[in-house]
């Protein structure tokens, strides 16, 4: 029997993204880039969910969720 085990990922509202670049600078695995100018992406192989990102968001558009690895 396989045992699901549950990780944390950061997800951000696209919409909702001034890409300020915030969550860039404090994101230690370097998995986030700001698309275009427009807004952040997550790449969801190199985030560890630390919740960095999120909590220096300006516009608060970054959730930490848990998603099966």
């Amino acid at each position: 029997m396989a045992v699901t085990r549950k990780k944390r990922r950061a997800f951000v509202e696209r919409r909702d993204c001034v890409a300020c670049g915030c969550c860039v600078k404090v994101c230690p695995m370097g998995a986030i880039e700001v698309i275009r100018g427009l807004y952040a992406q997550v790449r969801a192989d190199q985030c560890v969910g630390c919740e960095r990102c999120a909590r220096e968001c300006p516009a608060s558009v970054i959730e930490i969720r848990e998603v099966t690895a």
